[in-house]
């Protein structure tokens, strides 16, 4: 069952402004880079579902969490049916996160008070999920859909509108300033912030100053 309540997990996101996205199959190794993105003060974490047993590892990590990283609001992202979205509340899942708006996935989320966020990247979409109960949509993907400047537009008429944008490709200071310009809620990174290579050495810490860099970026572009 989740930890935390719909309405905590929702403020966290918005709070933070950034969620680190992540897929490893090794329980040790992935509780390593929560760890290392938690002690910068990333404390909200998406467990992609893309590998075998994925849900015996979220399963796993959210123990981990749950014991020694209370502080972290765990989710879980690349979830297309309700079947699956239920394996992941049932181990823990605070959060649930999917490529595209499934109505099945939004109704069970809906029931059980767990966050949904679906793939949106036309009007259309948001609209639909919002009708839905979605509070939060992910754009996706975002630079297909029309990048910062989609954001704009769609929060001109739709002030009321949280949008994600996920699979940023250029996690700089100057395009993630431009990003929470447009009015983007928070934003969802994965290989521009989380490095493969730092993973598969084992540095996690500097998994962790990538971290505290890219959090310091969100907390000025949020000031200015």
């Amino acid at each position: 069952m989740p930890r935390f309540s719909r309405l905590e997990t929702l403020n966290r996101i918005m709070e933070v402004g950034l969620v680190p996205v992540f897929y490893h199959g090794d329980v040790a190794v992935t509780c390593q880079v929560v760890e290392a993105c938690a002690a910068a003060g990333g404390t909200v974490f998406e467990f992609t579902n893309r590998g075998d047993h994925a849900v015996e590892v979220f399963s796993a990590v959210e123990k981990y969490c749950r014991k020694s990283l209370p502080q972290v609001v765990l989710g879980v992202g690349s979830i297309v049916e309700e079947c699956t979205a239920a394996l992941f509340v049932a181990a823990g899942a605070n959060f649930v996160v999917s490529p595209s708006f499934n109505e099945r996935v939004a109704r069970f989320c809906n029931r059980r008070k767990v966050p949904y966020l679906p793939g949106c990247m036309t009007v259309t979409e948001i609209g639909v999920a919002e009708e839905a109960g979605v509070e939060i949509v992910k754009m996706f993907p975002c630079e297909a859909a029309g990048g910062p400047g989609f954001v704009k537009a769609v929060m001109g008429p739709s002030p009321w509108t949280r949008i994600l944008p996920t699979g940023v490709e250029d996690a700089t200071p100057a395009a993630i300033n431009e990003w929470f310009k447009a009015g983007a809620c928070a934003l969802g990174l994965g290989r521009t912030l989380i490095d493969k290579k730092a993973v598969d050495s084992a540095d996690y810490p500097a998994v962790g100053r990538r971290v505290a860099e890219v959090l310091a970026w969100v907390r000025q572009a949020r000031k200015a």
